[in-house]
């Protein structure tokens, strides 16, 4: 019984400070590879009684899921901004065009804006597609381009799918590079002051007391040494 007692005591002790318990993550695009997978590969490593559920959805889904306290954090890509969470920006990734295997591109091993002018883009309507495609459109209109972009109901797995037997073009980023897909590859782009970037914020609410929140924004914050502030109670 004593023995039983120690051991509910230390399992209490340890949700406290955040190192066992439940964590809600929401994110709005692919962890098949990034930083995003990294992080969660290390942080179970570090925290295995830490039981991470992940949920992917569009960013409105997300947003609403803080709102009403069923998602702990999401991390979504750009720089969202909303009344009542705290959005802090976490790391940059490299942005890439997915090509058909046939594509005269592809044997290239960057492609820059300009040499996407011409092509014809088959992006998912669903996150973060409307991102791409705005960065899309501001990028190519730079270099006088009017970009022919489709936006589809299909999944982002489903427009890879079949991107090998088309003649189109689709923008991922790089957590969606680990996937691999029939006649598919992929290249980075390149613009004048180097590879194209985009970047992820982290989105939360200051009143969440989830201890192993806090841990994990603790965690976050010396993996990739940011500055934001938290509090440290948890820590």
């Amino acid at each position: 019984m004593v023995a039983t007692a120690d051991k509910l005591v230390a399992m209490m002790r340890a949700a406290g400070q955040g190192r066992a318990g439940g964590l809600m993550l929401g994110h709005n695009s692919s962890v098949s590879a990034g930083n995003l997978r990294a992080t969660l590969m290390n942080w179970r490593q570090a925290y295995p009684d830490v039981e991470v559920e992940c949920v992917e959805a569009d960013r409105s889904v997300l947003l609403a899921g803080l709102d009403t306290a069923e998602i702990d954090i999401a991390i979504l890509m750009g720089t969202p901004s909303r009344d009542g969470f705290r959005c802090e920006p976490l790391w940059s990734e490299r942005m890439l065009v997915a090509l058909p295997a046939s594509h005269p591109l592809a044997e290239r091993d960057a492609v820059h804006w300009t040499d996407l002018r011409n092509e014809h883009f088959f992006l998912p309507a669903a996150d973060p597609g409307p991102e791409i495609r705005d960065m899309l459109l501001g990028r190519l209109a730079i270099s006088g381009g009017k970009p022919d972009i489709r936006m589809t109901q299909a999944s982002r797995e489903t427009v890879l799918s079949i991107l090998g037997g088309s003649s189109g073009v689709s923008i991922v980023c790089e957590g969606s590079t680990g996937a691999i897909y029939p006649d598919v590859v992929y290249r980075p782009i390149h613009g004048e002051q180097g590879p194209a970037l985009t970047g992820y914020a982290g989105c939360w609410r200051d009143d969440n007391g989830n201890p192993a929140l806090h841990r994990f924004l603790g965690f976050i914050k010396t993996r990739y040494a940011l500055s934001f502030d938290f509090s440290k109670r948890f820590q």
